[in-house]
């Protein structure tokens, strides 16, 4: 599994200063605790237990499964018996038996330079205790589910705590996401709150929430499944009038108060902002709410597999997956992950630029450092945005010293070559990390030389939504890198390649990345469909978790991940589902049929490349494809709108009448070669279909 030696040739190490106080020092010591992690681990995850607060211990077995749907029910519990509460780990725990209530949690920087807020550890706290108070005010109690549909400020921190001080399940959906999709999730997770803030600003574009909220909220009530009651935050203040077509009627003037200026270090600044519509029947301020609400309450204790929250994904039917993550298993790995393969120490200050919304700012921005006691940044705003170097002044800024992005964001910034990174220092770096899908050698070697100078390990991680953590990962001290690969398994983790026929594959090989075994931070199923659960991760190869991505492992043992094998897009490290893209599009009247596929894209990773297939008599228009892209945009959000669309007077089938996607994918990057076409019924779609290519598709 792991190699004996690792190769001292064509690969690259970390500094010697980095290594000194490293908590893993060198791949020796990743080899011990690796095999000890697989091979004992009751006693690798107990002592890593002891570091945290239980108010009951567990009694039962520390970690009990069923892999293989052909002997019952797949099922994975952690730590029986055990009670404890992931909220007072991030906060109480810290600030009474570390000592660390007075240690910055947070630096907020907004999305304008200068735009900024600090927070301690002692006044999150605070924070999250008079929201959970104001969260049962209102009628929320443990195991009921709460959406929230924040931007990136400190609050949307607040909130997600406050449900897991009080035992309710948070589900937080992106600010990018439609209305459309706020509504799908909200109504499959049968929330009862929703959590909104009333806008904010991305880059110079004012993006108007509450007005999406509540158009999701109308769509629930046309289901006959009202939401009972929004909290909005005020984010923008100064009032100005809707554009009438976001609102078609005056607002009521909002209830809430305005913020008073204060410090900017103790509030952010004001910025104008769009009036917000008021349903005083259902609408709350979040303001009015915690104003006089107790700083004190009591942490609700909850059992090891109790949820503690719902994140979609997109699934291959179209139909999002509710990813349900449980308490104690999940805290761990979380903790574990952040503080290892960050190699997170007392001094660091640590930034991760996602966003919330996704599973990564989940276990690396909130839970993560939190639990470790870490100073870390939050970012509203864009890498882009009023300049090219705006990541590197927070860098110099805050003195950063761990740094966490997507390879979306490097290639993007390596477009404007190394002038805007080296105009500012960037020395206090000592790790790198990327997230969110394989980054590219190229962008690897930039990230690595030009923003790190060639002292910052990078270490790239692979993992998933449903895994809660890394999975594959280099330890900064301990790992040595090649550009591109995700290397060797994290703790507890055991990977296997699989061939189509199931059977394992040793030595060099490609083929299904699957895992043999659970990790504490695994998902425990799909919230309210567990059959899903089991069909999309454990039946295609009984016995095994099947990830959905390909994967190489070379002659030195290292893992490589190849890209997804179902139908799904890693676009701009957001899963996306073709199906999902496809249903949109066929939901315009014009439109029969389509078929989505993935084309490489310079910066986004992937792109969406659509082809559409029209109903008779109708005619395609650089109007329609507006119109087409619009949809998909309103449907799903700004994060799937295509970027190529081709008409399509016919698609590839075989006799039977499935798509091939192979074939469409070959013509969307202009590959002649289609291999294999022996099954396809009509030979003559190929030649309409290369000649109707997107023009801008070169």
């Amino acid at each position: 599994m792991i190699p004996d030696k690792v190769p001292q040739e064509d690969v690259y190490h970390a500094p010697q200063d980095l290594v000194k106080g490293a908590h893993v020092p060198n791949f020796e010591k990743y080899k011990e605790l690796y095999l000890k992690s697989i091979q004992s681990p009751e006693e690798f995850w107990g002592d890593i237990a002891k570091d945290f607060f239980w108010k009951t211990k567990h009694t039962g077995k520390f970690l009990d499964y069923n892999f293989d749907v052909t002997k019952g029910n797949i099922y994975i519990q952690c730590m029986e018996g055990a009670t404890t509460n992931i909220c007072y780990n991030a906060l109480d725990w810290n600030i009474h038996q570390r000592n660390l209530g007075d240690k910055v949690a947070f630096y907020w920087e907004g999305n304008e330079p200068g735009d900024e807020l600090k927070v301690t550890y002692r006044e999150l706290l605070h924070q999250v205790c008079k929201f959970a108070n104001v969260l049962k005010s209102v009628g929320v109690r443990k195991g009921d589910r709460v959406s929230i549909y924040m931007p990136m400020v400190v609050e949307l921190v607040v909130a997600m705590l406050a449900c897991a001080r009080i035992g309710a399940v948070h589900s937080i959906v992106f600010a990018g996401f439609s209305a459309e999709s706020l509504f799908e999730r909200i109504m499959d997770s049968q929330c009862s709150l929703l959590i909104t803030a009333d806008g904010f600003y991305r880059g110079d574009k004012l993006i108007s929430l509450k007005l999406i909220a509540d158009d999701a909220l109308q769509r629930c009530r046309d289901k006959g499944v009202p939401v009972e009651k929004c909290i909005m935050l005020k984010h923008l203040s100064k009032e100005q009038p809707d554009s009438p077509a976001a609102s078609p009627s005056p607002p009521a003037k909002r209830p809430c108060p305005d913020l008073q200026e204060t410090p900017k270090d103790k509030v952010r600044k004001i910025r104008p902002k769009a009036q917000v519509p008021w349903n005083p029947e259902v609408d709350l301020c979040w303001h009015t709410l915690v104003d006089g609400a107790s700083e004190e309450c009591e942490p609700e204790w909850c059992a090891s597999e109790d949820p503690l929250f719902i994140l979609y994904t997109s699934g291959s039917t179209g139909k999002p997956k509710g990813v349900l993550h449980t308490v104690s298993g999940y805290m761990l790995y979380a903790a574990t992950t952040f503080k290892l393969v960050f190699d997170y120490q007392p001094d660091d200050v640590y930034w991760c630029t996602a966003d919330i919304g996704w599973i990564t700012g989940h276990s690396y921005i909130t839970y993560g450092p939190l639990t470790n006691g870490a100073t870390s940044v939050l970012f509203e705003g864009l890498p882009t945005y009023p300049d090219m170097s705006r990541m590197w002044e927070i860098v110099d800024k805050y003195q950063v010293t761990k740094f966490y992005t997507a390879p979306t964001a490097i290639r993007l910034l390596m477009k404007y070559g190394s002038a805007p990174v080296q105009k500012f220092r960037r020395d206090s770096l000592k790790v790198l990390g990327t997230v969110g899908e394989p980054i590219n050698p190229e962008a690897w070697q930039w990230y690595y030389s030009v923003v790190g100078e060639k002292k910052c390990p990078v270490v790239d991680t692979f993992w998933q939504t449903e895994t809660g953590g890394h999975v594959l990962t280099p330890l900064p001290a301990a790992t040595p890198m090649k550009p591109g690969s995700a290397t060797f398994p994290f703790f507890g983790v055991v990977p296997a390649i699989l061939n189509e026929s199931g059977e394992e594959l040793e030595g060099p090989s490609e083929g299904y990345l699957v895992f043999k075994q659970p990790w504490p931070g695994i998902m425990r199923t799909v919230y309210g469909n567990h059959q899903r659960f089991e069909a999309t991760y454990f039946q295609k190869f009984p016995g095994y978790y099947v990830t959905g991505d390909g994967c190489r492992r070379d002659q030195d043992g290292y893992f490589w991940i190849t890209g997804r094998i179902d139908d799904m897009l890693n676009v701009s490290g957001h899963l996306l589902s073709t199906a999902e893209v496809e249903s949109a599009l066929v939901e315009h009247p014009a439109v029969s049929e389509a078929a989505v596929v993935g084309r490489p894209h310079p910066v986004k990773g992937e792109s969406l490349y659509c082809f559409v297939t029209l109903i008779d008599g109708v005619a395609y228009s650089t109007t329609l494809e507006t119109e087409l892209k619009q949809q998909v945009r309103e449907k799903i959000g700004a994060i799937a709108t295509p970027d190529y669309m081709q008409n399509a007077p016919g698609l590839p089938k075989t006799r039977s009448g499935k798509i091939m996607r192979r074939v469409l994918r070959k013509i969307a990057r202009n590959e002649r070669d289609l291999g294999d076409v022996s099954t396809l019924a009509d030979s003559s779609v190929i030649d309409q279909l290369f000649n109707n290519r997107c023009p801008t598709a070169v």
